[in-house]
């Protein structure tokens, strides 16, 4: 290859989303906050200068292509495009589709990257079309079998993550052969919990492209936040927290956030004025501010960039995030909760 050649990065990303009769509730929303994700994905592309391309798949029982790897500067709104069924469920279908599509794609030029997200709000009972089979092991079998094999074989440069309703599902998920890394639990039983889903989506898609920055063109980790991020980047987006308006504390064991802070007679409890280490998911609301510390100074940074930082430009909503491995930074989450519970070693910021 000639030395003065440019490798331009390329993403392709899959956005697989249900269209069964459970998922009418959202119809209206999901076209909304789908479309948000979309310019998400357009805005950060072009402020890192890659390209990216999407493909949208529906599906009840049957699986159709929406879009096929076009340009997110160019992809029409999902209105027209996206429309509830009354079908059951062919998740494992819908996912193996999506894959095998993508894998016609050519990589012979340009450095390319593959993401494919799956939201669901139910589990399989329905891969093959012909009629559900229910968890009938004859039926489901060969499904469970190809889709674990398919997942075992994907490239280092492949991802594949879901977003399912709840505890049992994302178990079958790892059945499947979804990395645990890769799934986030939803509520499928509100407004709400759609947008907080695509917000959740739209941060996972601005880590993976901020990552593609850094050399890493996969992970098995990607609803995590903060993994991406580096020392110089916050120093020159975010505020500097004055060293004399907060503290860091140790949290040994696990205690109540008020009974904690009032244990220590140097400072006061303020609602609001607390900040708890992001460690395992939770949940993350709008108002809630963050704060980024540095392991090995504890130099603390936050501002209206903060969040746009860390979970994505444009995220308006409640985004369900947990703390990714970065040996450099801490992320912390304003609570206003007395009751919070501070899990033991981890370290809690007071703002004096």
């Amino acid at each position: 290859m000639s030395a003065n050649k440019i490798q331009h990065k390329v993403n392709h990303v899959a956005l697989v989303v249900d269209c069964s009769g459970s998922m009418r509730p959202h119809q209206d929303q999901l076209v909304r906050v789908v479309d948000e994700f979309v310019s998400g994905l357009k805005a950060e592309s072009d402020k890192l200068g890659h390209e990216t391309r999407i493909s949208l798949y529906s599906f009840d029982h049957r699986v159709e292509n929406l879009v096929w790897d076009m340009d997110v500067k160019h992809l029409p709104s999902m209105r027209g495009l996206y429309k509830v069924n009354n079908g059951a469920t062919a998740l494992i279908e819908a996912s193996l589709k999506s894959l095998d599509d993508l894998d016609h794609i050519w990589e012979e030029y340009g450095e390319h990257s593959f993401l494919q997200i799956v939201v669901t709000d139910g589990e399989e009972n329905a891969s093959g079309g012909s009629r559900r089979h229910d968890g009938n092991r004859a039926l489901l079998g060969p499904w469970l079998e190809r889709i674990a094999a398919r997942m075992g074989a994907l490239p280092n440069h492949w991802t594949s993550a879901i977003l399912v309703p709840n505890s049992l599902a994302k178990r079958t998920a790892q059945n499947y052969g979804f990395p645990a890394g890769n799934i986030a639990i939803w509520n499928a039983d509100s407004q709400e919990g759609v947008e907080e889903a695509i917000g959740t989506v739209r941060a996972a898609a601005t880590s993976f492209l901020r990552g593609r920055e850094k050399g890493v063109r996969g992970t098995k980790n990607l609803f995590a936040v903060g993994q991406d991020l580096s020392v110089d980047e916050v120093r020159a987006n975010l505020e500097p927290v004055p060293a004399d308006k907060y503290r860091l504390l140790k949290v040994e064991e696990e205690a109540g956030l008020r009974s904690f802070v009032d244990a220590h007679p140097d400072v006061t409890y303020e609602r609001g004025s607390c900040y708890y280490q992001l460690g395992t998911r939770v949940q993350v609301q709008p108002d809630k501010e963050v704060v980024v510390v540095e392991r090995d100074t504890d130099r603390a940074y936050t501002g209206d960039a903060a969040r746009s930082l860390l979970f994505g430009t444009g995220i308006r909503g409640t985004v369900s995030v947990k703390a990714g491995h970065n040996p450099e930074l801490e992320v912390y989450v304003q609570s206003r909760s007395v009751n919070r519970k501070l899990k033991a070693k981890t370290r809690l910021l007071i703002m004096l």
